[in-house]
This record gives C-alpha cells, sequence and structure tokens, in this order.
C-alpha cells in the first residue's frame, strides 16, 4: 500500500469512527412550562416509557441537578432570597446550568444516554428574559458563552392556563416541606409575560419546540408526548 493510499485509508477509519460516535451519541429532551402545569409528571411518565425500550434515560432538573446546583437552587427558589437583583437571578440560573452540563448533560450523551431535563434555557428566557423584562437576547447570547451552544434535540413545552398551573403550584409547594415560594409570590402579569414568551420561543423554533396541550387528562397528554417523541425520533414506543 502506498503512503497515500494508507492516508486515504486512516482518513477513511476515522470518518467510519466519526459517524459511529455520532450515531451512538444520546438524545437530549427538554420539559417547558409554567409551574404546576404537569411537567414533571409527563417527563417521568416519558422516561418510564422510553426506558421500558430499553433506553438508558438520565433524568435532571433546572436550577439544580448537581451538588452545586441544588445549592444554588435553594437560593433561587427560597422565599426567604428578598431583593435578588434580576440580573443577578439570570447569573446564578445559568451557574446552574453550565454545571449541569458538564457535570450530566454532556457526559451522559457522549455515553449513548438519553437526557429528559425538567427546564433548561428556555426557561431562563421565559421567566428572566420575559417576566423580568431582561429581554430575550442577553439569555441567548449568555448561553452561547457559558452553555457551549447545547440545546435539547427536542423540547416540550406544556402549554396550560396561566391561573390554573399558577394556583397549582402555589398550593403544591405551600404544602411541600423544603421552600421553593419565591417565584409562585410573583403577580399575574409577571406569569402572562411568562407564558407569552414560552409560545414566542414556540413559533421561532418550531423545529425544536413542540406545543403540547396540558389541559386534557394526564394519560391523553403522555400519548401525545410519546407520539411526538416516536415520529422525531423514529422509536417503537
Amino acid at each position: 500500500m502506498t503512503s497515500g493510499e494508507s492516508a486515504l485509508a486512516r482518513s477513511g477509519a476515522d470518518m467510519i469512527c466519526s459517524v459511529a460516535k455520532h450515531m451512538a451519541r444520546g438524545k437530549f429532551i427538554s420539559f417547558e412550562g409554567l409551574d404546576g402545569c404537569g411537567k414533571s409528571t409527563q417527563l417521568e411518565k416519558l422516561a418510564g416509557a422510553l426506558r421500558r425500550q430499553g433506553i438508558d434515560v438520565v433524568t435532571t432538573r433546572e436550577p439544580g441537578g448537581t451538588e452545586l446546583g441544588e445549592r444554588i437552587r435553594a437560593v433561587l427558589l427560597s422565599s426567604r432570597t428578598a431583593g435578588l437583583d434580576p440580573h443577578a437571578e439570570m447569573a446564578l440560573m445559568f451557574a446552574s446550568r453550565a454545571q449541569l452540563i458538564a457535570d450530566v448533560v454532556l457526559p451522559a450523551l457522549e455515553a449513548g444516554k438519553w437526557v429528559v431535563c425538567d427546564r433548561f434555557t428556555d426557561s431562563t428566557e421565559a421567566y428572566q428574559g420575559g417576566g423580568r423584562q431582561l429581554g430575550g437576547e442577553g439569555v441567548l447570547r449568555l448561553h452561547e458563552v457559558l452553555c457551549g451552544g447545547v440545546w435539547p434535540d427536542l423540547t416540550i413545552l406544556m402549554d396550560s392556563e396561566v391561573s390554573s398551573s399558577v394556583s397549582r403550584a402555589r398550593r403544591r409547594n405551600k404544602s411541600a416541606e423544603q421552600d421553593e415560594n419565591r417565584f409562585e409570590k410573583e403577580s399575574g402579569a409577571f406569569f402572562t409575560r411568562v407564558h407569552e414568551t414560552f409560545l414566542e420561543i414556540a413559533r421561532r423554533e418550531p423545529q425544536r419546540v413542540v406545543l403540547i396541550d396540558a389541559r386534557p387528562p394526564i394519560e391523553v397528554v403522555h400519548e401525545e408526548i410519546v407520539r411526538v417523541v416516536k415520529e422525531r425520533f423514529l422509536l417503537m414506543i
């Protein structure tokens, strides 16, 4: 074999390895929506359906998902955290996210596992960009710098009525052992801006974000989510 043929053979082998590695990479799915819309329930049901098909699934959440992230979560969500500047709030969200990507998301994806995450950068754009009125441009710039351009392959946006979702979240958090009520103390206008921003993201990125009506019974919503995931990733669930 000549040196040229040897180099070509190595190039071809490298290409095959690269393609194989890409094909083995896991999938990243995020769930978005207002608190109280049923995200966590539907996330766990989807993870269960995927696991029954032999898929190795990692479930996680934002803010949180790592030891450091959970500490940041306690600061961000506690009703005792008063006077937190909106920009500081956004920075803490990204600090938790960057750690999650480094410790959980990328290692799992590279190992061929699927990651299903409760919230990601869309929530920061909706809550801090929309709700806090900081705008989406800064959120997206920070994402590129701090998150390396990592985005979900699919985002399930659970669409629900603002008043009913917020009321449910307030009841749930009031009875919970941990104090995570800070956002639930915001006004109806705040949550309306959050909801409208979520819908704007869905209109802007229809290839990634799929809008799911969260109002029907749990099993009906689950079946619709499974249908979307099957079609997107050509699965037999």
